[in-house]
């Protein structure tokens, strides 16, 4: 039996010319904490304007969005190009209720910073037991 060999490079390149002006979507790294009654959202944003980052916290959802651009022409040859470009959207599900009021955001150096506390609902509570 022959088998047709297909270069990886050459299915790759038929993919992009398929999805011509849809941009790759990009995945961001994040790291989350909780302490204090307070999550702690880090994800690296390098070479985003804070303005150009969107941040919804709804419930118990937190969901971080923007895009990663590129401002070379056409007519930019690269000998490698690693930078992302495109769309991001991370949505990370929390397992208590968040207070969206209260939350705080902040970049620098390329590293966003979120943090959210607990919804007072989530929180826990000391209940005084009373003898009869």
């Amino acid at each position: 039996m022959i088998q047709k060999y297909y270069h990886p490079g050459r299915r790759f390149r038929q993919f992009a010319r398929q999805s011509e002006g849809h941009r790759p979507h990009v995945h961001v790294p994040v790291d989350v904490t909780l302490e204090d009654e307070i999550y702690t959202i880090t994800a690296f944003v390098p070479g985003i304007a804070p303005e150009d980052v969107k941040i919804e916290v709804v419930e118990n959802t937190v969901t971080i969005s923007g895009e990663f651009f590129n401002n070379s022409t056409e007519e930019t040859v690269y000998l490698l190009q690693e930078k992302p470009k495109g769309n991001f959207s991370r949505t990370l599900r929390m397992p208590t209720e968040l207070d969206s009021e209260n939350s705080d955001a902040i970049v620098v150096n390329g590293v966003l910073t979120l943090t959210v506390p607990k919804a007072e609902i989530a929180k826990a509570k000391l209940i005084k037991v009373k003898a009869k």
